[in-house]
């Protein structure tokens, strides 16, 4: 859970009052560390909480996911990731349930010359 912008405010206006950041951690209850982000922050312009984007969980498709893999069947994961809009984990995670695995091809075996 996130700080309000108006609790992030007082502390830091409380901070430049003149009082220690261990007095703010001790009255807003926030460690130091956290008044000095939120100082920092500050000073970038945006005091606002920042959340990571949420990315909606997708699906592939199997029959769509089939039809790329015939149609380009040297395409990387971050390539059909990139085409399904998900990441590289749900495209790998589809591709096992289809029975397509990785390719491994046998090493040339090197003859000694002498």
């Amino acid at each position: 859970m996130a700080y309000s912008t108006d609790f992030r405010k007082r502390a830091i206006e409380y901070y430049h009052e003149g009082n220690t950041q261990k007095e703010v951690s001790k009255v807003f209850k926030i460690t130091p560390k956290t008044l000095r982000e939120w100082i920092a922050m500050q000073e970038n312009g945006c005091l606002k909480p920042c959340y990571p984007k949420a990315r909606k969980a997708r699906k592939v498709p199997l029959n769509e996911l089939q039809e790329y893999i015939d149609e380009y069947p040297d395409a990387f994961l971050h390539e059909i990731a990139s085409r399904f809009d998900c990441s590289d984990t749900a495209v790998s995670k589809r591709l096992k349930k289809l029975g397509i695995t990785l390719k491994k091809r046998p090493r040339a075996i090197k003859k000694d010359a002498k």
